[in-house]
């Protein structure tokens, strides 16, 4: 598969016919956009789509997206996403804000990025907004293209990047009203999630693959890794490698009661490479080692 590089902030404005306004950051408007050709990219900086149509032109990953109306798409460099042809006599609308890495250089805001997950969610678990937020998110950008437009100055740069965090921040909390109102969907995937620990321990994947990791749950259930953590964080309290290792060390506590096995043997069936890595997370999560608990009970 070939895969086509867009580097710069400036080469995906040429390419959309649209004016770049500053070489690291421009807002583009679908409005005005030339039609990207269908193809695989890889971008070199982050983007954010708005889309107000279901035109069905994106897709990320494996899966392909279904657009409501207005709804976020967060892309972060380095990802794969294919654009398809439009549906027909669909005109795409919306915004799409692009920065480049490099203009979060030396900033607070390029120390936690990577703490906003949903730039590592599919596009099939984009955004969802409402009519209110889609007017907050238009206002962000609105304001964020107003400075760009001015003639740049010392303060350009701090301000610009301020919106950009305050936008981010506003994400956040329309991600949480979404798990809220999708709470009938999320509580379907934990039920599934806790049937996919419980089939994986009652098979013989735990001593041929291992201990069941985040990435390979996420991917069983056809989600994202980040997004699936933090629908398992925000239903359960704890994050979906607690979850798992809780879950480890409750079968462990039945297994302990077969005096015929071994702690080494129990921690094998498990799933662990060595048996000092299952006491150590056994005596962390209850207090005592296995031994302890065994001769406790």
């Amino acid at each position: 598969m070939e895969i086509n590089r867009i580097d710069s902030v400036g080469e995906y404005s040429n390419l959309r016919g649209a004016e770049t306004l500053h070489p690291m950051i421009n807002i583009l408007d679908y409005d005005h956009l030339k039609i990207l050709e269908p193809a695989t990219y890889n971008f070199g900086f982050y983007c954010v789509f708005l889309k107000e149509t279901k035109c069905g032109d994106l897709r990320y990953g494996k899966e392909s997206y279904d657009y409501q109306e207005e709804s976020l798409v967060f892309v972060a460099p380095g990802q794969i996403l294919t654009v398809e042809s439009y549906l027909p006599d669909i005109k795409p609308k919306g915004k799409v804000l692009i920065f480049h890495p490099d203009f979060l250089r030396g900033t607070a805001l390029s120390n936690i990025i990577k703490d906003y997950s949903f730039f590592s969610y599919s596009s099939n678990e984009a955004l969802h907004l409402s009519k209110k937020e889609r007017e907050m998110v238009l206002n962000i950008f609105a304001t964020i293209e107003d400075e760009l437009q001015q003639n740049l100055d010392k303060h350009s740069k701090t301000l610009v990047i301020s919106h950009i965090q305050v936008f981010l921040n506003y994400a956040i909390r329309f991600y949480d009203r979404q798990f809220i109102t999708r709470e009938h969907i999320n509580k379907g995937t934990l039920e599934k999630f806790e049937d996919l620990l419980n089939t994986y321990f009652l098979s013989d994947k735990p001593q041929s693959i291992g201990l069941p990791t985040v990435s390979s749950c996420a991917e069983t259930l056809h989600l994202s890794p980040n997004y699936f953590g933090d629908l398992i964080k925000r239903e359960t309290g704890v994050s979906a490698q607690e979850y798992i290792q809780i879950k480890v060390i409750n079968i462990a506590k039945e297994k302990i009661f077969d005096i015929n096995k071994s702690i080494s043997e129990i921690a094998y069936e498990l799933g662990f490479k060595y048996p000092q890595h299952f006491t150590r997370l056994f005596k962390q999560k209850t207090g005592k080692s296995p031994i302890e608990f065994r001769n406790l009970n």
